[in-house]
């Protein structure tokens, strides 16, 4: 225990989640009075997870619950255990046990949560190297928009392609509107830097054989976007 008073602030922690062991809260709240650091510690402590408690208000535990937890233990232990369990569960550390709870699972969620998939984008450009469709792709789709590109001829299409990465074929994204704006949630690929975006111009329907068929129009690779 001495060696664990080194550490104040670790130890005020513990106390005030109510996580240390039974002999070990009762060292710390005899020392205390006597401890200034310790004292402080422990109330900056109960200052930074009092909201915590607020979100698991104290509950009474069930009137049986005494009697059950006796009838699973065995007849010497089953005293000093059932005292033990009305000394954690009073009204004070009941609401310890809801911060720790509370405090557990934001932790929990911290750590388990996945980092946000990266954003990417690109520029396809005409053959002239002109922008002319803004690309945006992550876990939601692949969204296209159009930069004030001109209409597929009247008995044409604009279809668009994706190449990921060691691919040896394109898949097609479908059809673009007339709007020039498109979302779509391919199944078979993921959208990735350096997978090829590209436009061709297609005959009514879009191609007919899986495969571009018309030339390319406009062409880009996806990259991450600034700030991803």
């Amino acid at each position: 225990m001495s060696d664990r008073m080194e550490d104040r602030d670790a130890l005020a922690a513990e106390y005030v989640l109510g996580t240390l062991e039974a002999r070990e809260a009762a060292m710390v709240a005899a020392a205390l009075p006597t401890d200034p650091a310790l004292a402080e510690a422990v109330a900056a402590w109960e200052a930074k997870l009092a909201p915590l408690t607020a979100l698991a208000p104290p509950e009474a535990p069930p009137p049986d619950l005494w009697a059950r937890i006796e009838a699973a233990l065995e007849p010497a232990a089953a005293p000093a255990v059932a005292a033990w369990w009305r000394r954690l569960l009073d009204p004070w550390r009941a609401g310890a046990i809801g911060a720790t709870a509370v405090a557990a699972g934001l932790a929990a969620v911290m750590i388990l949560r996945p980092a946000p998939e990266p954003r990417l984008m690109t520029v396809l450009l005409t053959d002239r190297e002109q922008p002319a469709w803004l690309v945006e792709a992550d876990r939601a789709g692949i969204r296209l928009a159009s930069l004030n590109t001109r209409p597929a001829p009247p008995d044409r299409v604009l279809e668009l392609w994706a190449l990921p990465q060691g691919a040896t074929a394109p898949t097609s994204l479908g059809l673009i509107p007339a709007d020039g704006r498109l979302t779509v949630r391919p199944a078979t690929i993921r959208p990735s830097p350096g997978m090829l975006i590209e436009i061709t111009l297609e005959p009514p329907g879009g191609s007919p054989i899986g495969r571009p068929t018309g030339p390319i129009q406009f062409i880009g690779r996806l990259a991450l976007a600034t700030g991803s």
